[in-house]
């Protein structure tokens, strides 16, 4: 009995780093429709992002990587559920009344999920668009103990809206009503997130924190971020929907100096994602967070944006709703002090659905079933050998629906699904042609991925792709 007493003793006067290994923080950042060349370490020179050029010199820099596919609510699905967008349950931005997206299924399990069940305490601040609240696929059902921002889409077309969400609770916004511009939802949003952090810093913690910037509209306070690009561009006004009697929720405000606009935004998200750095780091938090930051898709064009000037694409063919690689590469860093080596680089070809399963290794979650992604640890820590994917696929619904697939250095799109008579193919080889600038002849390579493709894809009722056959 004496001998037991002093064992436990010891245990208890040990450091919670002896008695039992602390679980890792996680804080997962998706920036909405930012192209892969809009921040400095990925080639940016106009825009300054120093928040994320540390990030990217305190860990790794993925030079190939993939969002779910290229445009928002799908591509998150993937993210979120480990599975492509042949599988993954939202397929397309697809509107729920009065407000929301299609909800993800009861029986859809998402990393959030996973880690709840291992003890973490797991937040997200930002934009939804996976199913509104009191769905199943509310993020409060989805393993997310407290959700802030935007639910629905949508709504976050504006930067100035009526109202957000916090858990059940809708909170007006109030001298918004779309017709002023006096509350800010992103530095709203801010606040909260930073203060999630606060609340749980003494315990292992998820925190998604999916911004909406820099996605349209152009909009924003006239702070220091815009004052630093106000005269630094020649500048074509952009005409919208202004906010006042005749505005609607989905519509874009217009505005005088775009470029501008543009570019401080990207700035105001950059000294956000410094917050929240500075936070970690002054909590004494940074040698046991791994952080994570990726975009959901390639650059847009819309609100009157100006990626090729930016050269948001960084050389790329395509921007966002095109499965071209501009649509759909994405940016990718991870940092994790003392444990991925700092400035490091990595050409491993990988995609969204591989975050799940490389968080579910990470913190020894139960594996989750039908998964398409394999873990990136390896890679990341630099032990054991990294498993690497027989070929990539995505497929988008709009535009006549369009599927694509990666073997190897060949890509194939599918033009025109939906409608067989107008149904085209491009076949490129990225090793050579990285720009996709000329598509090849290769039949038997073709004929292959096509076949490949086909099994990729299962049909969906809710998001038909492939048109049924006589």
């Amino acid at each position: 009995m004496k001998i037991l007493l002093l064992f436990s003793l010891i245990i208890l006067s040990m450091p919670a780093t002896q008695a039992q290994k602390k679980q890792p923080n996680v804080i997962i950042i998706l920036a909405d429709d930012l192209g892969i060349g809009d921040i400095g370490s990925y080639g940016q020179t106009i825009i300054s992002t120093p928040n994320l050029d540390k990030l990217a010199k305190s860990g790794m820099k993925f030079t190939q990587f993939y969002a779910g596919t290229s445009v928002c609510a799908p591509s998150r699905s993937a993210l979120l559920t480990g599975q492509h967008t042949g599988h993954t349950h939202i397929r397309g931005n697809k509107e729920i009344k009065p407000e929301g997206q299609e909800p993800l299924l009861d029986s859809i399990r998402t990393f959030a999920m996973l880690m709840k069940e291992q003890g973490y305490q797991t937040g997200a601040f930002g934009k939804w668009g996976l199913g509104m609240v009191g769905t199943q696929g509310d993020p409060n059902n989805k393993g997310f103990d407290e959700f802030f921002g935007y639910n629905c889409q949508r709504q976050s077309h504006r930067y100035y809206p009526t109202h957000l969400w916090h858990n059940q609770t809708r909170i007006e916004l109030t001298g918004n009503e779309l017709r002023n511009q006096k509350v800010y939802a992103p530095a709203l949003i801010q606040e909260k997130t930073l203060a999630f952090i606060d609340k749980n810093k003494d315990k292992p913690f998820l925190l998604f924190v999916p911004t909406v910037l820099p996605h349209a509209e152009l909009a924003g306070p006239t702070d220091e971020f815009y004052q630093k690009y106000e005269h630094a561009f020649q500048e074509t006004p952009h005409k919208g929907n202004d906010y006042g009697p005749e505005a609607t929720t989905a519509g874009y405000t217009s505005v005088t100096k775009p470029r501008a606009t543009y570019a401080a935004m990207v700035s105001r998200m950059d000294q956000y994602i410094g917050e929240i750095l500075d936070k970690v780091e002054a909590l004494g938090l940074t040698e046991n967070t791994i952080i994570l930051f990726s975009s959901d898709n390639g650059a847009h064009r819309e609100g009157g944006a100006d990626p090729d000037f930016f050269q948001s694409t960084a050389g790329l063919k395509g921007y966002k709703r095109d499965l071209y690689e501009g649509g759909i590469r994405t940016p990718l860093l991870v940092s994790w002090k003392n444990h991925i080596p700092a400035s490091s680089s990595s050409q491993h070809v990988s995609a969204f659905w591989d975050i799940l399963p490389t968080l579910q290794q990470l913190t020894n979650s139960e594996k989750a079933e039908n998964t398409d992604g394999i873990s990136l640890l390896p890679t990341l820590l630099g032990k054991g050998k990294q498993q690497k994917h027989q070929h990539f696929y995505w497929e988008f619904h709009e535009d006549g629906g369009k599927q694509a697939l990666r073997y190897q250095d060949y890509k194939l799109i599918k033009f025109q699904v939906k409608n067989p008579s107008k149904t085209y193919f491009e076949l490129y080889n990225l090793q050579e042609d990285p720009g996709e600038t000329q598509p090849i002849e290769n039949p038997a390579v073709q004929l292959k991925m096509q076949k490949t493709m086909d099994i990729a894809h299962q049909e969906s009722a809710i998001f038909p792709l492939i048109p049924a056959t006589l």
